[in-house]
């Protein structure tokens, strides 16, 4: 048995993508989760599995959100330690930065090459700094106009989904190892 944290991606933005708490819980329990917890309406859910290989609770989880909602639900699984060590590594890479700290959560682990054509876009109050299974974008009081986005992550590196450092740490904190 397995214990993961999955993050949605893209739910519950206008009206299309709706995907409430508990119609998460339930989905994921069909799926074979055990234990299954959420926390607060963003889709992160916490649950036990029998399936130890990440690929394949992702996999799983995504076909059964589809059927469910009718629309892709692209799904991050970590471990509880790889949360806690993201989780250490915004301690780490946010130091001495006064903006705003949001994480983008990889579904792959990224190239070379695609981790220096994101690198190319940081600049100025705005920094992207690279752990092992997350981009810390490190930007200035604007969100909405920073050019380090989660957009810009995906567009380099692939699927990805984007929590700010307070839940980040929050859940790190709550379901971590």
């Amino acid at each position: 048995m397995a214990t993961w944290i999955a993050f949605l991606r893209a739910i519950n933005l206008g009206a299309r993508r709706k995907f409430p708490k508990d119609d998460i819980v339930a989905a994921v329990v069909r799926t074979g989760g055990r234990d299954v917890a959420t926390h607060i309406n963003t889709g992160n859910v916490r649950f036990d599995h029998e399936m130890t290989q990440r690929s394949e609770v992702e996999a799983l989880l995504e076909e059964e959100f589809l059927r469910d909602r009718g629309f892709e639900v692209p799904t991050i699984c970590l471990s509880p330690a790889e949360l806690i060590v993201v989780a250490e590594e915004a301690k780490t890479f946010g130091e001495g930065h006064d903006g705003l700290h949001y994480i983008s959560l990889l579904k792959d682990e990224p190239s070379v090459e695609l981790i220096e054509a994101l690198a190319a876009r940081t600049g100025g109050e705005e920094v992207a700094r690279l752990g092992r299974r997350a981009v810390h974008l490190l930007i200035g009081a604007n969100y909405h106009g920073a050019r380090l986005t989660n957009a810009a992550v995906e567009r380099h590196l692939g699927v990805a989904t984007s929590r700010n450092l307070n839940v980040v740490t929050t859940l790190a904190a709550k379901w971590g190892a």
